[in-house]
């Protein structure tokens, strides 16, 4: 039921959500209610003594291979439930004073909601086509949110391009669940997993299926190369933002690799791949984020950044840490996003160059977006603090000195940017135009909700709280844990601190030039993206949208249309040569024998009158005639 109501909400929001209170809206919110009460209650029971639970019915047959149509609920389920929701919930309610002047507003509620379902169907699925279904419709949902305002084009091709971008790791996605299924002999994730587990698949095809699947974990979760798309995605609405940054699109590729983790572990190449995808990301997104001026691309890069995190951690194994940054990272970049969304409905305009001096006119806006910046800095006793530690910890305990060294730096840049984006945002003067009020309470209550959970989140895992978190996604019967390390905890603390110094020290005055710009060339390639959209666009997008697209344009109209024109054309003169066959010849022939038949039977009926006096005569006339006939022969 957790993934179907908000599913039926989007068909009754579709045809009634006009003529309901709120205009749709109170169908959303009561569905996704009822589906986070749910899941509280499935959180709770897995927390105490629940076993793990799989039904599962036949979807349909190919010979004597079946496909099931089932669930698979244990602790990363459970966890997964209340974060999708939780942040579900706190979306739609903020959208509510957020969307208030949107016409399309119950078109936007009912995408939502199918968006909320399509990812729970992700999480709650036992079978690997029926995971790849909620894979695609949260990638459909991405595409229909993030073009909410088509009108303009900036933001249909923000819509196109995260689409298309997607579907590029979809490709390698899709190979990898046969590559699975076909070596296993099933297509039940847990199933896949056993025959991992008793060496049943040669560690060649379990290496090969494993990268493939990562394939489509790169472009979801928009790591290096494929993380293109995602700082454009900030075409749409605010909420949609935190709702595809924080709990459901990008977070979909991280769930599927610790869903199918038995299928990595086992090939220590396809982890070495992912620990370096996952380090390379972390970095390159946080120096990004450094130079930008738009509020929402800043988060959008360190959302980027922190999932290279938890793909880095996967990849040297360290599961538990990566799920519990996964868990963390949701409320604080909700609140992060939404607080964002805050600000750009008070001062109407995304840019920070905008902005400044507006801590006393939003004062409940700022505190929560203080809040939401020292947890993702990873200041403590916050909830960033002990997830990204778990991380660093477990990168230098087992020896991954290279993922270790990235972290800390990344964490340093973190707190850097944030401070950054603080400084310009609030404190100083005023630098935008109007006069910037406080949003009203309908926004501003997740913003409080969500900063409380922001503080308080972390301490679920923390080292000294026995069970938590650990209970919930452990697997084989024993969570992958790592003493907590003062000393560790102490350096990237250290760390962040120096970036706040450092970022505090820039931007205490502003300057309408970005003090970054003296680093000249290092500059210029972290504003132009380390050229990679330069790369894609004249390498890949305009040779197929020029040389290519063009070609296939003039064979399709001249080559192909022609031989279909020309088959019309012959089939026209066909038809009319067979049209006059039929009406001069055929029907001629019919008609003249109809006329033919006419004249004679008008004739004969001079005859064949009835008259027994003029057949006597006739008689009597032919007698005479053959006697005469006959006496002269």
């Amino acid at each position: 039921m957790i993934p179907v109501i908000p599913l039926a909400s989007f068909v009754l929001i579709i045809f009634f959500g006009r003529r309901t209170p709120l205009r749709g809206a109170s169908i959303g919110i009561l569905a996704v209610g009822a589906s986070f009460l749910m899941s509280l209650l499935v959180f709770f029971e897995f927390l105490g003594e629940a076993d793990v639970v799989e039904r599962s019915v036949t979807w349909f047959r190919l010979g004597s291979f079946e496909v099931e149509l089932g669930m698979h609920i244990d602790g990363l389920a459970a966890m997964m439930f209340v974060v999708v929701t939780t942040v579900s919930l706190l979306v739609h309610v903020f959208s509510v004073g957020y969307m208030a002047e949107e016409p399309r507003f119950t078109w936007y509620f009912a995408a939502l909601s199918l968006f909320t379902g399509s990812m729970l169907t992700l999480v709650i699925a036992s079978d690997l086509f029926l995971l790849l279904v909620g894979w695609e419709l949260v990638g459909i949902c991405s595409y229909l949110l993030i073009g909410h305002f088509w009108e303009e084009k900036e933001n249909s091709n923000a819509a196109i391009k995260a689409f298309i971008t997607t579907r590029t790791g979809d490709v390698p996605f899709v190979f990898g669940i046969f590559v699975m299924t076909i070596a296993a002999g099933t297509s039940n994730i847990e199933g896949v997993g056993h025959a991992v587990e008793e060496g049943a698949i040669p560690a060649a095809v379990i290496t090969a299926g494993a990268l493939l699947l990562f394939g489509g974990a790169i472009g979801k979760s928009a790591q290096f190369p494929l993380h293109v798309w995602l700082p454009d995605a900030m075409a749409g609405p605010t909420p949609v933002s935190a709702l595809i940054h924080a709990a459901t699109m990008v977070v979909a590729g991280v769930y599927m690799v610790g869903r199918l983790f038995t299928v990595f572990e086992a090939s220590e190449q396809a982890l070495l791949v992912v620990a370096i995808i996952g380090s390379i990301t972390m970095l390159i997104a946080a120096l990004l984020a450094m130079v930008q001026d738009d509020i929402k691309r800043v988060l959008a890069y360190s959302t980027v950044s922190q999932l290279g995190y938890m793909v880095a951690a996967l990849g040297i194994g360290a599961h538990t840490a990566a799920f519990f940054h996964l868990f963390t990272h949701a409320f604080f970049k909700a609140l992060l996003f939404l607080a964002a969304g805050s600000i750009i409905h008070a001062v109407h305009s995304n840019n920070m160059s905008e902005m400044g001096g507006l801590r006393k006119p939003l004062p409940t806006t700022f505190w929560t977006f203080l809040i939401g910046s020292a947890a993702l800095a990873g200041i403590p006793p916050l909830a960033g603090f002990w997830s990204k530690d778990e991380i660093i910890a477990d990168a230098f305990r087992n020896g991954h000195e290279v993922v270790w060294f990235v972290a800390i730096l990344t964490a340093l840049l973190t707190a850097f940017y944030m401070t950054r984006a603080v400084w310009l945002t609030f404190l100083g003067e005023y630098r935008g135009h109007g006069h910037p009020h406080e949003s009203p309470a309908v926004m501003t209550g997740p913003l409080v909700i969500l900063a409380g959970l922001s503080a308080v989140a972390g301490f679920f895992g923390a080292p000294f709280i026995e069970g938590g978190f650990r209970t919930l996604v452990e697997r084989g019967g024993e969570a992958h844990v790592v003493e907590f390390d003062f000393a560790l905890a102490a350096l990237s603390v250290g760390l962040a601190v120096v970036g706040i110094l450092l970022g505090t020290a820039l931007y205490r005055t502003y300057r309408p030039r970005d003090p970054l710009t003296r680093l000249g060339p290092v500059y210029t390639l972290l504003e132009r993206k380390y050229f990679l959209d330069d790369v894609y666009l004249r390498g890949i997008v305009r040779p197929i949208q020029y040389p290519i697209a063009r070609f296939v344009n003039w064979t399709n109209q001249r080559i192909l249309d022609g031989l279909v024109n020309g088959s019309a054309w012959l089939t026209r003169r066909f038809g009319s040569g067979t049209d006059a066959v039929d009406r001069h010849v055929v029907d001629g022939a019919v008609n003249r024998v109809a006329i033919g038949a006419g004249w004679t039977g008008g004739l004969l009926r001079y005859i064949q009158s009835g008259n027994v006096q003029r057949y006597a005569v006739i008689l009597f006339a032919g007698v005479a005639i053959l006697a005469v006939v006959y006496t002269r022969i």
